[in-house]
């Protein structure tokens, strides 16, 4: 349907519009290592200055934030200008690269044109998804004030609320298409990714509140949501006797940001770092230049970070659109169906209470592919059913069915992370036969190996596939794994993951950087002008 068995893609009948789609050029020259800096800490300070704008004439006070446990992973907050995040950036991505993965789309990316082409088509998919996400945001979950609504209706009889929506939804487009070019910025102005760079400031943002926050969790309470006051907090006003009879519980499992949440997000970094630092290391030689030698990373994470934020992105939708054909029962087949995805009504007492969110499914599929947040998800209501599974008793939810949760959302992750993995490395260069060439056209070859691209493909397909199925069951498992025990900030597993790998990856690149600086040669090596 997008391609043709001969000749061109069909998406080159879209070039006439993704030519005309406004976009960042290229520098000329080479960009000082100084101005890359500046243009990230710009593009920085502009993304928060963007988080803390909010919606001209939105409700807040009626703002349903169905994207509150994604908020770290999607770079977003809630009602302002970048409500979506990333959402439509890594949407679009994602179906794009499966198309030409799977060959669906024929494009070649080795060629420079049909390089070009997949760069636009993915700015106009952008530009698709963010109204396709932002239009179920509006009519569902983000209200227009009232004021706001008859202020419009002076001047559109009648039509107030439809106004009202579609100048909140123009908001939602500006802000989410912002986003996309102060990413095409960073990539080519400054140092590594926009998305990454949001998404690293946005987790760290979270962990540092939910680590040092000594404000009060509720009106009237004088106990600090951050871990680290809340604890001092408990340690100072409780007896030894209140401690020892329930207070350690209190400090390890409570919520918001208990103990074992900081504990699990620490664990997440070490572990991290440790993989990020494991390695193989294929020894070079230059081929024209004798004594001339390398050595070729392939790190255990070898598709980086990036598939969880697939698996991420594709579970939000899913929950998102659920919620959306639950709260519209008449909308024909899917509308109100209880196998796609049920959840709690907005009167509910424990809803009322603040105990579950109107967000939170109870029942279908989206019930079993939704975010665990801790413990108390999970593992308190399996031992201790009687004191921590009212909530899940009260929706009909039994042990069983929570393991059954647990098991569909751990394996969707772990098996889903895999398979982006391959798919990334095979549509970006970085498989096999991609690294052979750019390590070829370097001049470089393996000691005691004709060069031969052939030669090196053959050698870097006995570790890349390997490495690169294990590297994703890594992230999936890290990062499904800090969500079962929980993170500070509500950050989440995949969340504070990100974090850590693209922290590591930007000081990796900066040293890179800092090196073609001093010796200019070396761009040639590594693609730079």
């Amino acid at each position: 349907m997008f391609g043709r068995s001969e000749g061109k893609s069909f998406l080159y009948k879209l070039q006439p519009i993704t030519d005309r789609l406004p976009a960042v050029t290229r520098p000329e020259g080479h960009v000082h290592f100084r101005t890359k800096m500046l243009w990230v800490l710009l593009i920085l300070v502009i993304y928060f200055v963007l988080t803390n704008t909010f919606i001209y004439g939105l409700d807040r006070t009626q703002v349903l934030d169905f994207f509150a446990s994604l908020r770290a992973i999607l770079a977003g907050a809630q009602g302002s200008l970048v409500h979506l995040g990333i959402g439509p950036i890594v949407t679009a991505s994602i179906i794009l690269q499966l198309f030409v993965g799977a060959k669906i789309i024929r494009l070649d990316l080795r060629n420079e044109e049909d390089k070009a082409i997949y760069q636009g088509t993915q700015k106009l998919l952008v530009l698709v998804m963010i109204v396709v996400e932002s239009v179920p945001q509006v009519f569902g979950f983000l209200r227009p004030s009232a004021g706001f609504v008859m202020a419009l209706d002076g001047f559109v009889a009648g039509n107030g609320l439809l106004l009202a929506n579609i100048l909140i939804i123009a908001q939602l487009f500006v802000g989410s298409y912002l986003i996309f070019l102060m990413d095409e910025v960073v990539s080519k102005w400054g140092i590594g990714s926009g998305i990454s760079l949001f998404i690293a400031a946005g987790v760290a943002q979270a962990v540092f509140t939910g680590t040092f926050n000594w404000m009060p969790s509720q009106a009237g309470s004088a106990v600090p949501v951050g871990t680290v006051p809340k604890t001092v907090y408990f340690l100072n006003t409780m007896s030894a006797q209140e401690i020892m009879g329930g207070g350690y519980e209190v400090i390890l499992l409570q919520e918001p940001n208990p103990l074992i949440a900081l504990v699990a997000t620490v664990v997440i970094f070490l572990f991290v770092a440790f993989f990020e630092s494991t390695r193989i290391e294929l020894p070079l030689a230059h081929g024209g230049a004798r004594g001339a030698r390398g050595r070729y990373p392939i790190k255990l994470i070898y598709a980086s970070v990036l598939p969880v934020i697939f698996v991420a992105a594709i579970l939000a939708n899913i929950s998102m659109f659920s919620l959306l054909f639950w709260q519209h029962p008449e909308w024909p087949l899917l509308g109100g169906q209880y196998w796609l995805g049920a959840y709690p009504s907005p009167n509910d007492p424990l809803v009322l209470s603040g105990t579950i969110q109107p967000t939170t499914p109870i029942g279908g599929i989206a019930f079993y592919t939704s975010t665990i947040a801790g413990l108390q998800d999970w593992l308190l209501p399996l031992i201790a059913p009687g004191s921590y599974g009212s909530v899940f008793a009260t929706f009909g939810k039994s042990s069983f069915q929570i393991f059954i949760h647990v098991i569909v959302y751990v394996s969707i992750f772990i098996v889903g992370s895999i398979v982006f993995a391959i798919f990334w490395i095979e549509t970006t260069g970085m498989g096999p036969e991609g690294v052979a060439r750019q390590i070829e056209s370097g001049g470089m070859q393996i000691p005691g190996f004709r060069r031969d691209p052939r030669v090196l493909q053959r050698i870097l397909a006995r570790y890349i596939p390997v490495v690169t199925i294990i590297g994703g069951a890594i992230v999936g498992m890290l990062a499904v794994g800090g969500d079962l025990f929980g993170t500070v900030g509500n950050a989440s597993g995949t969340g504070v993951l990100l974090a850590v790998g693209i922290l590591i990856q930007f000081y990796e690149a900066i040293g890179k950087e800092q090196m073609m600086e001093m010796h200019p040669i070396l761009r040639n090596f590594f693609g730079g002008d």
